[in-house]
C-alpha cells in the first residue's frame, strides 16, 4: 500500500495475489468497515476464453469507523463461489484483485476503483466455474506500529456471472452461385473448455442464420438451426441476391454469445 494526499492504492500482481491471503493470524472480528455502491464489470457478465488474461473492472464506496485513518485500513476485493467468504479463499480458487486505488471523500470514507485478474489457465480449471460468483472484501486493520490488529472476510451482496467465451464460423457455397440456385451454409459453434484449455464443440445450441443484401446495412434472420452434438451447423437456402451470410447466437447462463465474420456470396 502506498499513501498519497488524496488516497491510497493497492497492487496485487496477477497470480501472485494468492500469497496475499496468507497474512499472519489476527483476531477474527468485525472491523466496522462497510462497502456500498459496488459495481462489478460495469454490471455485465465476465466472458473468459482459454488463454487471454481478463481484467474485469470494479468500483465501490468504502467507509470505516471514526478514529481510524485511511492508512490503518487495507481492503482487498475478490470473487468466490464457495459457501462462505472465508471458505471461498481457503477451499476454493478465488478471482483476485489486480489493482485498486481509493480516494478519500471525507474523514472516514473513500471511493475505490480497480481491476480484478483472471488467467483462465490458472484461475478457472473446470467448466463448472461458469456460474454465479459472489463478492467479498478481505479487510485488515493495522495499528500505528504496523501490527495487524484484526481482519475479516466481509461478504458482499453483489454477484456476477462468469461465462465461457464462444465462437462461431460460417461458410457459404458454392461461390459464385446462380440466381435461384441452392446455397449451402455451414458453420461450427465452439466454446471455451477450461479443463482442456481449448475450444470444443457446443452441441445442441441453436443459431440464427442471417443475411445482409449488398449495398444495405441491416441483417435479417432467414432461419434458426440447431447444431449437432459436435456443434456443427448446416442448412440450405435459395440464392436471390449478392450479399453477406453469417451465424449468430446469444448468451446462455454459462456461455457468451458470438457472431461469425460474414461470408460474401456473389450471385450471378
Amino acid at each position: 500500500m502506498r499513501a498519497g494526499r488524496s488516497g491510497f492504492a493497492v497492487v496485487l500482481a496477477g497470480t501472485l495475489a494468492l500469497g496475499a491471503f496468507t497474512a499472519p493470524t489476527a483476531q477474527a472480528a468485525s472491523t466496522g468497515v462497510k462497502v456500498s455502491n459496488l459495481v462489478l464489470n460495469k454490471g455485465k457478465p465476465i466472458i473468459v476464453g482459454t488463454s487471454a488474461e481478463v481484467f474485469p473492472t470494479f468500483k465501490y464506496r468504502l467507509s470505516w469507523p471514526s478514529g481510524l485513518k485511511q492508512t490503518d485500513v487495507n481492503a482487498t476485493l475478490y470473487l468466490y463461489h464457495g459457501t462462505t467468504a472465508a471458505k471461498g479463499v481457503d477451499n476454493g480458487r478465488p478471482i483476485f484483485m489486480n489493482f485498486s486505488s481509493c480516494n478519500e471523500t471525507g474523514p472516514a470514507a473513500a471511493d475505490c476503483e480497480g481491476e480484478l485478474y483472471i488467467d483462465p489457465r490458472y484461475t478457472l480449471d473446470a467448466d463448472n466455474d461458469a456460474t454465479t460468483w459472489k463478492s467479498a472484501l478481505w479487510v485488515r486493520i493495522w495499528d500505528a506500529k504496523g501490527k495487524l490488529k484484526s481482519q475479516e472476510y466481509l461478504p458482499l451482496s453483489v454477484t456476477v456471472r462468469v461465462k465461457r467465451a464462444a465462437k462461431v464460423t460460417v461458410d457459404a457455397s458454392p461461390e459464385p452461385v446462380a440466381k435461384g440456385g441452392r446455397l449451402t451454409v455451414t458453420g461450427k459453434i465452439t466454446r471455451a473448455d477450461w479443463a482442456k484449455h481449448k475450444y470444443t464443440g457446443f452441441g445442441g445450441k441453436s443459431a440464427k442464420l442471417q443475411f445482409r443484401k449488398a449495398g444495405t446495412s441491416t441483417y435479417r434472420t432467414v432461419k434458426t438451426v440447431k447444431a449437432n452434438t459436435a456443434g456443427a451447423l448446416k442448412t440450405t437456402v435459395t440464392a436471390s441476391a449478392d450479399g453477406y451470410w453469417r451465424w449468430t447466437f446469444g448468451e446462455t447462463t454459462t456461455t457468451g454469445g458470438a457472431t461469425a465474420a460474414a461470408d460474401y456470396v456473389d450471385v450471378k
